[in-house]
């Protein structure tokens, strides 16, 4: 079956963070600190989906106030930071919201992530994931992560929905 039957059912989403809403990189700066790109296109994404009552979590290995900072402006109010487990984490944010596997799509890039996807209605990747991932995966997506891969997914679920206008329009 196409994962495209199982955009109907989604109404949830959860993300990693580097490889998926950044494409991995890390900029080391001179005060000690660490970087990140996201992308803005992601971010619109994001904020029509939590304005039309899409639950979206991220679990991450990482712990960057500065991603916290990000995912907070866009809406995301399930954050899981420097996940040890991210199944573990996976099953708290379903139960919070009383989900269903099958009423998920989660989008993954790295070995950490193979067994949260395995549970989800629908598992998706960036392009530039591991071969691993790439394998367990029903979409792989055409863009790279932090180049407007969440954007896809959210997309093509919102649409698939009739939730996604056009002509809405907010900063991100």
């Amino acid at each position: 079956m196409s994962y495209k039957n199982k955009l109907k059912d989604i109404t949830a989403f959860v993300f990693d963070v580097d490889g998926v809403f950044t494409d991995g990189s890390v900029y080391l700066l001179p005060e000690g600190n660490m970087a990140r790109v996201m992308n803005v296109l992601d971010g619109l994404a994001v904020v029509k989906a939590v304005k039309a009552n899409y639950k979206i979590g991220v679990i991450t290995g990482g712990n960057d106030a500065m991603v916290k900072n990000r995912l907070e402006y866009l809406g995301i109010e399930d954050y899981y930071p420097k996940s040890p487990n991210k199944l573990a984490d996976y099953q708290n944010f379903k139960s919070k919201h009383h989900l269903n596997d099958d009423e998920i799509l989660i989008m993954g890039d790295d070995v950490p992530d193979v067994g949260m996807m395995k549970l989800a209605a629908i598992s998706a990747c960036s392009k530039n994931a591991v071969p691993d991932v790439k394998q367990i995966s029903d979409y792989i997506s055409p863009i790279e992560g932090g180049k407007g891969a969440v954007r896809d997914v959210i997309e093509q679920v919102m649409k698939v929905q009739g939730k996604w206008h056009e002509d809405d329009t907010q900063s991100t």
